[in-house]
């Protein structure tokens, strides 16, 4: 059984193979093993990793396609290990990346999950969209981060390098125990890619455990490795997974009037898309994902039905109780630090000892 298994999933990233899996293994190797699940490509990636990087990294070969969610749990399930290290191909780790985050959730066992700060190739001064800091939920279900708040990402002055509790750890870097995620179910393959690494850390909250940013460990995240900020697919899966996730984890007493406010807000969002950044196929997705999660709406009611018997009352999730269209919109709030909230640097400490 390996203490930590770091596992990189690929889709015709030899690229980012060739440029990133090098430091991973030079910064990684001594306290962890490497593999690299390969998801059916049809570039020459599994040729890279068997003449450059064998018998360095252990090879996984997935018989098709399974997206982030699926391709994860289906090559999850043939390692053994303490913690899995959720790792993407285009992050460039840094020497002695791997050590706060294990030696933190060993002294830690309340806590399932954690992620390093996250920061950004292009731009190494500030933080990356992805998961800044650590990330959070507003009412209404917008994710933001300590270091971004929609497309506003900040400088990195070491404002947010206190360990925190959050509601979700970025799926670019993540570290978990294999315990607690096999527990929760793991991530939710019908989602295929985006927002499920937000629906496995909410479910975690749900269920008492505690999910961290530990910014004393950093990686650099290119971003947007599979498919561009832009495109109509990453639009149609991050409206239908979000209103899903939604679905299945909101509690009893809010999901009538978030989901009705929600149908207001998506609409809002798609005309805006239209009038005003002139994106037909970004408003045709927002329709499409909206559809999409009326039809297989169904499908999730067993889900929804565990995942409220599982809730621990005592647990607060940091599901936040403010919109954040609301804040940044109308109040002009662009940065973390100005939200409601006691979120000072000072103050904003681990809530557990």
């Amino acid at each position: 059984m390996d203490k930590v298994a770091i596992v990189i999933l690929n889709w015709n990233g030899k690229e980012m193979l060739r440029q990133y899996l090098p430091g991973v293994l030079r910064y990684s190797r001594s306290e962890a093993t490497v593999y690299v699940a390969d998801n059916a490509s049809t570039d020459v990636s599994l040729e890279l990793l068997n003449t450059r990087f064998r018998p360095d990294v252990q090879t996984i070969e997935l018989d098709r396609n399974y997206g982030f969610a699926e391709g994860y749990n289906k090559a999850l399930r043939q390692i053994d290990a303490e913690y899995y290290v959720l790792l993407n191909s285009d992050v460039e780790v840094t020497e002695g990346w791997l050590t706060p985050l294990v030696s933190f959730m060993d002294e830690h066992p309340g806590v399932a999950a954690c992620q390093p700060k996250l920061l950004a190739v292009h731009d190494r001064e500030s933080f990356e969209y992805a998961g800044a800091s650590g990330g959070y939920l507003d009412r209404y279900g917008y994710p933001f981060c300590r270091g971004r708040l929609f497309d506003t990402v900040e400088r990195d002055n070491g404002q947010y390098d206190d360990v925190a509790d959050v509601l979700w750890a970025t799926g670019a870097a993540l570290m978990i125990r294999s315990k607690d995620y096999w527990e929760a179910g793991g991530l939710d393959g019908r989602f295929f890619a985006h927002n499920e690494e937000i629906d496995l850390c909410w479910r975690l909250r749900i269920r008492g455990r505690r999910v961290c940013c530990v910014p004393q460990s950093c990686v650099y995240h290119v971003g947007g490795g599979t498919l561009p900020k832009s495109n109509p697919m990453k639009t149609f899966l991050n409206f239908r997974n979000n209103l899903t996730m939604l679905y299945k984890c909101l509690p009893d007493g809010e999901l009538r009037h978030v989901m009705r406010m929600r149908w207001f807000l998506d609409y809002l969002a798609a005309w805006q898309m239209l009038l005003l950044k002139q994106s037909w196929g970004d408003f045709r997705a927002v329709y499409r994902a909206r559809h999409a999660f009326c039809q297989w709406k169904k499908d999730f009611v067993a889900d929804r039905t565990a995942i409220q018997a599982s809730r621990k009352t005592s647990s607060a999730t940091l599901r936040q109780p403010y919109s954040l269209l609301w804040q940044y919109y109308v109040k002009g709030h662009k940065h973390f630090s100005q939200l409601p909230g006691n979120y000072s640097n000072d103050k904003l400490k681990c809530l557990y000892k």
